[in-house]
């Protein structure tokens, strides 16, 4: 019996949600002795973890089947195809084709085309391959939405995903369903712009009628998380439900990118840095327990050090707790990339200085949850995260998945302890 397919995922959510569905597809097909590379293509810097990834699986994995697929697959699938350790390149509507994979078993030798990827803007449906969860026993995500619409000047994205195609609400709240039966006490609702959920479906319903809707149909389900959010797009029935439904976790991952205007503009973003502040405000006044994360770039093109001031100052502006940085490198073929480039040593100091920033923020969410009572969903057994997704961990075991009510009693690096 040949061993199972071999998969290495980089990159986001979205993707690990993908892999878990090839994993499906390619065992449905019998493929064996075959590495899958699910590649990211949002920084210039993950392509060359992608590429150095693909050389060593191929020197620990001589004899199987090397195969690219994902963003940077999509993007650039003539970079991985010149590649001597890569025989297959497949883009990122073909992986998700279970007649793709099924073909491959048939013949793994050649006969099928070695560069599959087809106009991913051609693309107007979602993929139907839904899984019922991954991951941890604790935690279900469920692709609602892919691609996206917009054309910020930095992002190569909307090239490697296509433009932006929702799962209709019905066959959500069916799968959550499903998750739920099976066990799942929390649910993430994932896409690469979530935000522009339902504009693509009839009645063009927003983001925040699926929450409510999966809310009221699906009573038994005790969590509801969001991944990350284009607030701008934020809709009322979405703030509506931040205000009324405890079911909805107090935790919202923001898609700030830069805290100065000029560069927001440059950016292409569709909100100002007053929009950013105003929304954190109302939030946090709807649902005081509320915490943030955000993605944060820092030395996009002709930042000063003033507009970077700017981006340091929204952290607490703000309230922001979890940051994502990003130090900015070019993708080749956006607008970005033809800018006047920042030098790189200022770029990695303020990548450092916002992170810095950022875990100043950390130790003060931490000092402020001591003594407070929390639910805490369970991961393994010895550690599991707040309705705020901070993580906590225990001297004693705990059920892997269930929900456990207690007091936080200290704190451990970036972790409470209970």
């Amino acid at each position: 019996m040949s061993a199972a397919p071999v998969f290495h995922t980089l990159g986001c959510r979205l993707n690990a949600y993908e892999t878990e569905a090839m994993r499906e597809m390619t065992e449905a097909a019998g493929l064996g002795q075959t590495v899958v590379v699910n590649t990211c293509a949002v920084t210039a810097e993950a392509v060359r973890k992608a590429r150095q990834d693909i050389r060593r699986l191929r020197r620990q994995h001589p004899e199987a089947t090397l195969i690219v697929t994902g963003c940077a697959a999509q993007t650039e699938p003539e970079t991985f195809a010149r590649m001597p350790e890569v025989d297959r390149v497949i883009g990122n509507t073909e992986k998700m084709q279970p007649e793709t994979w099924a073909a491959m078993a048939v013949d793994l030798i050649g006969e099928t085309e070695r560069v599959q990827v087809d106009d991913i803007m051609s693309v107007t449906e979602t993929a139907g391959h839904l899984i019922d969860g991954f991951g941890t026993r604790s935690r279900a995500y469920v692709q609602v939405q892919n691609g996206c619409d917009h054309r910020c000047t930095f992002c190569i994205i909307p090239f490697g995903r296509g433009n932006s195609r929702s799962v209709p609400a019905g066959v959500v709240v069916d799968q959550i369903k499903r998750l739920v039966g099976r066990g799942y006490n929390e649910v993430v609702l994932t896409g690469v712009d979530l935000t522009s959920w339902g504009a693509d479906l009839p009645g063009a319903p927003r983001l925040g009628d699926l929450v409510m809707r999966i809310l009221r149909l699906v009573p038994d389900l005790p969590r509801l998380r969001i991944s990350s959010i284009d607030f701008i797009e934020a809709d009322e029935n979405l703030m509506q439900a931040i205000a009324t439904e405890p079911r909805l976790m107090p935790h919202l991952h923001l898609s700030l990118q830069h805290g100065d205007d000029l560069i927001l503009k440059r950016m292409k973003r569709r909100h100002l840095r007053d929009d950013a502040i105003r929304f954190c405000e109302e939030a946090r006044r709807l649902r005081p327990d509320m915490v943030f994360g955000a993605d944060i770039i820092a030395g996009f093109p002709t930042e000063t050090e003033a507009a970077f001031d700017n981006s340091l100052k929204l952290v607490a502006d703000c309230g922001l707790t979890w940051l994502h940085v990003f130090p900015y490198s070019p993708r080749p073929g956006t607008p970005a990339a033809r800018m006047p480039q920042v030098a790189g040593p200022a770029i990695k100091d303020r990548a450092a200085r916002l992170r810095t920033a950022g875990a100043a923020q950390v130790a003060a969410h931490l000092a402020g949850q001591v003594g407070r009572a929390h639910l805490i969903l369970m991961e393994n057994p010895r550690m599991g995260r707040t309705e705020q997704f901070t993580e906590v961990s225990f001297a004693t075991d705990h059920p892997e998945g269930q929900i456990v009510t207690a007091t936080i009693t200290g704190i451990a690096g970036e972790q409470l302890t209970a």
